[in-house]
């Protein structure tokens, strides 16, 4: 396979591969990272222009061959002279580029000393080395009008304006990056999956404390409305985390699970509130209410000194001590 070819091919996998990579790719993810089959539609595209090339120079060698010797010796001239013409082109460019004398010329610019028979000529500094000193010189001008007259941002605040784009998005990823939960961002899932896997974290790791139906056996009931360390979703989830009272609670499973997999164990054990399961272990703890809750749905009677009713949706709740902390 001819150079020329390789450089072709090379050429066209390339512009393919951004090409390909631009029309798949979503967010971030390239294309071929989301969809591995994209890499072979790529080699299709590669192999299928390798056989146009290869079929085209095998064409024109035939009829290169089918030519007679006078008609073949006209199209290698006329090749040669193409050849000629595109490679005088480029030494044009790079002539006007550097600026330089041709070697017959220089004796034009040849200065009068020497050093040791070593002569210096006085040549003009390149073009392009001139025309980029201009540049640099506008870009300069420019500059210095945009933040020293004209009071544009300057480093400092960029980096400022930066960071503040950086936590913003930090935020909003940390809002769908479960793994990333933790006490202080945990919320009550109550999608039907994320439910499932806790009821199968449940079910593995704690029915021998709590049983199956949650009503408790060595471990408390988490079907009634008390609380040893606190109901809602970041207290359970903590209480899970870290473990229950010292010597005497549940171990720390932060550990052991995954920050999703508390927050999905914590939401299927709030889920169980209210089940009533049969032979549920007495209520231990305090009653737990809500102080995010709105204010219309919750109502306190006091019975006596030692008594209050509290009505939750309507549901009276009696118990001896009502804790609103979290």
């Amino acid at each position: 396979m001819k150079l020329s070819t390789i450089i072709r091919t090379a050429v066209v996998a390339l512009f393919s591969y951004l090409f390909l990579d631009y029309i798949g790719s979503t967010d971030e993810t390239s294309a071929f990272t989301e969809t591995p089959w994209t890499w072979l539609v790529l080699i299709i595209l590669v192999i299928f222009y390798v056989a146009g090339d290869v079929s085209v120079q095998a064409l024109n060698n035939v009829l290169y061959h089918s030519l007679s010797a006078d008609k073949q010796e006209v199209y290698d001239r006329n090749i040669a002279s193409a050849k000629a013409k595109r490679n005088q082109w480029f030494k044009n460019i790079y002539n006007k580029l550097v600026g330089s004398k041709p070697i017959e010329q220089e004796g034009e610019i040849v200065l009068d000393h020497n050093y040791d028979g070593i002569q210096e000529l006085d040549n003009n500094l390149p073009p392009w080395w001139v025309y980029g000193f201009y540049a640099t010189i506008l870009f300069a001008v420019v500059y210095m009008a945009r933040y020293h007259i004209f009071d544009g941002i300057n480093q400092d605040e960029e980096y400022v304006v930066a960071q503040a784009i950086a936590q913003q998005e930090i935020e909003e990823y940390k809002k769908t990056a479960k793994d990333l939960v933790d006490v202080n961002t945990v919320e009550y899932l109550t999608d039907a999956s994320d439910l499932k896997a806790g009821e199968m974290i449940f079910s593995g790791n704690c029915v021998a404390c709590h049983k199956v139906d949650g009503g408790g056996g060595i471990g408390p009931n988490l079907t009634d409305d008390h609380w040893i360390l606190g109901g809602g979703i970041k207290n359970v989830f903590n209480t899970i985390s870290e473990g229950g009272r010292a010597g005497k609670g549940m171990v720390a499973w932060k550990s052991d699970l995954k920050p999703v997999e508390m927050a999905q164990v914590a939401s299927y054990v709030l889920s169980l509130h209210g089940t009533n399961p049969p032979d549920a272990k007495a209520a231990e703890g305090e009653i737990w209410l809500d102080p995010n809750a709105p204010v219309e749905q919750v109502e306190v009677k006091v019975i006596d000194s030692t008594q209050v009713e509290v009505l939750i949706e309507d549901q009276p709740v009696t118990g001896d001590v009502v804790n609103t902390k979290e």
